[in-house]
Formats: structure tokens, sequence, C-alpha cells
């Protein structure tokens, strides 16, 4: 019987955004840096061929280790081929050329524990510091976590040319210093682990409030970004203090994700939101990074986002949060990290505390937002609260045309009806 292709299409894209990723990482380690690219057109031929296979033969009962098995077999079929194997450079080199040899060594690589080591190889290679740093950040999230030029672009508030160019060169870069993929020695690693944990709050916040226009939240990508930096504390080298902070952060945000959404998958915000239905468990383990990060004399960007997540998850209501400390927290913030989001949730928690107008006052200080859909909506919301709806309502028809959500936008639009009441 042949099956929807819908439904197929769909399996397989949620497969191909979680194991993508491992699979390239196990691939390049198996091909080389240099061939990056041919990694990913095997993962994109295994994929289309579940799409293909499966809609006649059915889906099976292990999806995921079916599309492993075959990526594997592609490897190896690859690896036979006298013109690939002279392409091939690094420490597996020996085996992968004997016949002998060659399929227990790919068999290896896709154990489990296997997986894991290939992926934080990969983002320390990627992290490369001939590569320039933000062809790094992209070229990681492109490659290890999937994610579409779009969705990296929203997350460097840039153009998509612009990532494609990043992309592009870091690649060139790859080839023409025939940059390995290995772990860096102890005295790189700081440089390294910089621009990995930038790449996995990127993509942790790609999950936490997703460009995608059918999906607010993509919760996959949280417990990758999770995931991916719990392994970073498993190593005794890159289990440093702001590794736990950022650890921390996630796990707080990550906390409120099942409250976010009503049933129909309307946005729910922060002060309506049921705290009943947020993770303890995660907000324990976040104040237990949060406790391991306070170690040390370092204070990051990070260290400050979780606290202030922190006060977030601890208040018994959006009334009894300690708005004093989280706008302290945040001058602090803007003095490490300065910049126009930092001082957009500034001026926004000055507002809650003193008056819809000092808040209002403090926005219209900012530049750099114009073509940011959430500068647009802040005013608006403290115009409406200031009950001047003309003006609310321009900010929000402002806003409406710069965000890509249909979620957001249906939120924007909500807010636009309350303008409308006499």
């Amino acid at each position: 019987m042949e099956l929807p292709d819908e439904k197929v299409q769909q399996l397989a894209g949620h497969l191909f955004r979680h194991e993508a990723g491992k699979m390239a990482a196990v691939l390049t380690r198996l091909l080389g840096f240099q061939n990056i690219e041919l990694a990913e057109d095997i993962v994109q031929d295994a994929l289309l061929k579940a799409l293909n296979t499966w809609k006649y033969q059915g889906i099976p009962d292990n999806p995921s280790a079916w599309l492993y098995r075959t990526a594997k077999n592609k490897a190896i079929d690859l690896l036979r081929k006298q013109q690939v194997l002279k392409k091939i450079e690094g420490e597996l080199v020996r085996e992968l050329k004997s016949e002998w040899t060659l399929a227990p060594t790919v068999q290896q690589l896709f154990l489990e524990n296997e997986i894991e080591d290939s992926q934080l190889r990969m983002i320390f290679a990627c992290c490369h510091p001939a590569i320039p740093y933000e062809s790094q950040i992209a070229l990681t999230l492109k490659t290890l976590c999937g994610l579409s030029v779009n969705e990296i672009a929203r997350g460097f508030l840039t153009t998509e040319e612009t990532i494609s160019k990043r992309l592009y060169r870091a690649k060139e870069k790859i080839r023409s210093e025939k940059i390995e993929l290995e772990a860096p020695s102890e005295g790189m690693l700081s440089t390294r682990l910089d621009a990995v944990l930038h790449t996995l709050y990127l993509l942790f916040n790609e999950g936490y409030n997703s460009s995608h226009a059918e999906m607010l939240l993509r919760q996959d990508l949280c417990a990758d970004a999770i995931r991916l930096c719990m392994l970073l504390t498993q190593q005794p080298k890159t289990n440093l203090p702001k590794v736990n902070a950022l650890l921390a952060l996630m796990c707080f945000q990550a906390s409120r994700l099942d409250a976010r959404q009503a049933d129909d998958g309307s946005i729910i915000l922060l002060k309506n939101q049921n705290r009943t239905l947020w993770n303890q468990e995660l907000i324990a383990r976040g104040q237990s990074y949060l406790n391991s990060a306070a170690s040390g004399e370092e204070l990051t960007d990070y260290h400050l986002e979780a606290a202030i997540a922190a006060c977030h998850a601890l208040a018994p209501t959006f009334e009894q949060t300690d708005w004093p400390q989280i706008l302290n927290l945040y001058q602090l913030l803007s003095t490490i990290k300065p910049g126009p989001i930092v001082d957009l949730n500034k001026a926004i928690v000055t507002g809650y505390m003193q008056s819809p107008q000092r808040g209002i006052d403090e926005l219209n200080k900012i530049n750099g937002l114009e073509n940011h859909y959430l500068y647009h909506t802040a005013l608006g919301d403290f115009y409406l609260q200031a009950e001047d709806k003309q003006r609310a309502t321009l900010c929000y028809q402002l806003a409406l045309p710069l965000t890509t959500s249909n979620q957001e936008k249906q939120l924007i639009e909500q807010k636009m009806r309350l303008c409308e009441i006499s």
C-alpha cells in the first residue's frame, strides 16, 4: 500500500532535523574535513532514499536506525572507490584503505558513544581559528545542527546572502588550508570554546523562538543544544564555569516551554502562563548548574542571562518577579554585551517597574531595531497601557510585517483589536 506523501515527508523531515547533524559529524570524521560536502551529500541521499522507499514499502519499525544504516552503507560503498580513498587524509586513513578493516571501522564510528564524540570533534573543528569567527558559527549551525540559511540569518540579525557568503568562505578555507577534523590542543581550547558556546546559544534560541512560519517552538533544537552543552560539562577540559552558566540558562528557559503555547498553538505571554506547568526538574537543574558556574572569577554574559532567567523561573507570580534585580542584571549585561537587544529588554523592565511612559522614553532612545518586530510591539504595548490607542495601533502596524511567525502575527493582530475597543 502506498503511504501518503505528507506522512512520509513529515517523518523524514523530523528525523532529518534530529539526526542529520549526528550523521554528518560521523561521516566527516570518516571522509575528512576537506570532504565535508561529500558527507552532506550522503546524508541527503539517505533522506531521499527514505522518502522514496518508505512511501511504497512502509515506514520501518526503527526509522532512525534505518536512516543510519543507509548512510553507513553508502559511506562504505564510496570508500571502496579508489578516487574517493585518494582524497582522504587523517587518523583513520590506514583502516579505511584496507578491505579487512574498512567496514568494522565505519561500524565502530556509528556506535552511540562514538557519534557523540564525533559531534564534539566536529563542533570544535568548525570553530577552527583559521576560519573567520562568524563563519565558524554559521558552518556549525548549518552542517552539524541542520539549520537553514534563513534561520541562521535570523540569529545573526543579518541577510541570507551574507550567511551564504560566510558558509562559502568557510568551506573554501577548509579546502585551501587542509584543515583537519581534530580536537584542539589545551592551549587553543579557550579560543574555540567561545565560538562553540555561541553556536549552542544561537541553536537554543532558534528552538525557543523559531523563525519557521508555522512553528513558534522547536523543542527538538532546544533539546539538541542542551544535550551538546551537557556533553561539554562531561569533559574535564570543557567543564568550565561559563559552560555551566550557559547550560543553566538553557534549563531555566526550557522549563517554560510547555506553558508558552495554548492548545490551539497561540502564544501565551509570560504574565499569563500557568506556572504549575513549568518543569520544576529543569528549574532545579538550572539552579545546580548556576551554582557550579559561580566558581572562579570570570563573569560572562551567560552568567548574567542565566541569573535573569532564574529570577523569572523562581518568581511565584508575574507581579512578584524581582524586577529591580533583573534591571540591575541587565545594566551589568549591557557593559559586557552591549547591543540594542539588551537595551530593548532593559527598557521593557524599566517600563514594568516605573511607568508605561518611562518604558516609551527608554525605547525611543534605542537605535538599530527599526526592522525588529519586538521593538515596535513593545512600544505598542506601552502606548496601549498608557491608553494612547492610536499610537499603539501604529506601532503594531509597523511590527506586523516584520515577523514571519504566524503565531506572532496572530498575537499582534489580537493586540490591535484591543485598540479598537472604545
